[in-house]
């Protein structure tokens, strides 16, 4: 809810207080219904089938309008442009791939209305270096248990997470053990802001996370905003 209120407010910030907006790596959709509740038509795309599935599971429940569509963010599709383009939780680290990731920018400005707005958030190479970097993480919780495995290879700006998953299982109380691996790329500010002004889209700010303060080096997570940039109004 914390992090739904400064999204809000940033948008709100750009005259952005109802409409289409695009959630573009939306996950199970917390952020999605959140942003729904708030008013605004929401669209929500994830290339997780398996997790687009327990966000429409809330839409049910929640009764939201909300479009989801299972897509790769490198290469996603819209009818129509949209108001604004959130992506938030660092999606953006999980493209690893500078040219891969100009044409996610490319992309989100060609699907935004003229002068419509894009925030997303990404994870800084302090974070991974400093504060993740190469150390073991468990977590202990009433219906599962994780044990984190985190991997930092500083000469290539990677970070690899082995997740061991306890999960219990409602009917019969047995923890099942799931595994995953998830890969992220840790970029700096001065490589995103020319990465977004290589896509076309214009630069506009970077806050250090949840604030209005500038990022300084010891930020963990920036939100930058970005301008639609080309279209005539």
């Amino acid at each position: 809810e914390e992090w739904a209120e400064y999204l809000i407010n940033l948008l709100n910030e750009y005259g952005i207080q109802d409409g289409l907006v695009l959630d573009l790596g939306c996950g199970t959709g917390n952020m999605t219904e959140l942003l729904a509740s708030a008013g605004y038509d929401m669209i929500g795309i994830d290339n997780a089938e398996e997790m687009l599935d327990i966000a429409m599971e809330k839409r049910e429940k929640s009764g939201h309008d909300i479009l989801y569509l299972l897509q790769d963010m490198r290469e996603f599709e819209l009818y129509g442009t949209v108001k604004a383009i959130v992506s938030i939780c660092d999606s953006i680290n999980y493209i690893t791939e500078e040219e891969e990731l100009i044409e996610v920018f490319r992309l989100a400005n060609n699907y935004l209305d003229p002068k419509g707005i894009f925030i997303f958030d990404f994870n800084t190479v302090y974070k991974y270096s400093e504060v993740l970097g190469n150390q073991t993480i468990a977590e202990d919780r009433d219906a599962c248990s994780c044990i984190w495995d985190n991997y930092y290879y500083e000469d290539e700006r990677m970070n690899e997470y082995e997740l061991s998953l306890f999960i219990k299982d409602a009917e019969s109380d047995l923890y099942r053990k799931y595994q995953e691996t998830h890969y992220q790329k840790a970029y700096d500010l001065e490589t995103i802001k020319g990465l977004v002004e290589q896509s076309g889209l214009e630069y506009i700010t970077a806050y250090d996370a949840f604030t209005k303060n500038a990022p300084t080096a010891e930020s963990e997570r920036i939100y930058v905003i970005a301008k639609e940039h080309g279209k005539s109004e």
